[in-house]
């Protein structure tokens, strides 16, 4: 019998939510972040929703246009999404 468990984005999301309001950031980048954002409160399986958002987030990461503040809270963000991963196995 597998047990399912809620997966609590609010963290992650608030944090994309930063990034997206944060007009300083190129547009793409907010983009990706609102894309990851929407992917995690899609309504696909947990696994997948954290797979696609890290790949999204990690594709943007070496923009050379993004702030450095915001990468460390794109780091942050992925952190976070192995993390709960992790907590899913």
């Amino acid at each position: 019998m597998q047990v399912s468990v809620m997966v609590d984005y609010s963290k992650v999301v608030s944090l994309l939510e930063q990034i997206i309001n944060d007009r300083t950031v190129p547009k793409n980048i907010r983009k990706a972040a609102e894309d990851s954002k929407i992917i995690l409160q899609g309504s696909d399986s947990d696994e997948v929703k954290i797979s696609t958002a890290i790949h999204n987030l990690d594709e943007i990461t070496n923009d050379p246009n993004m702030p450095m503040y915001t990468r460390t809270r794109i780091w942050s963000v992925a952190s976070m999404l192995e993390e709960l991963r992790r907590e899913l196995r």
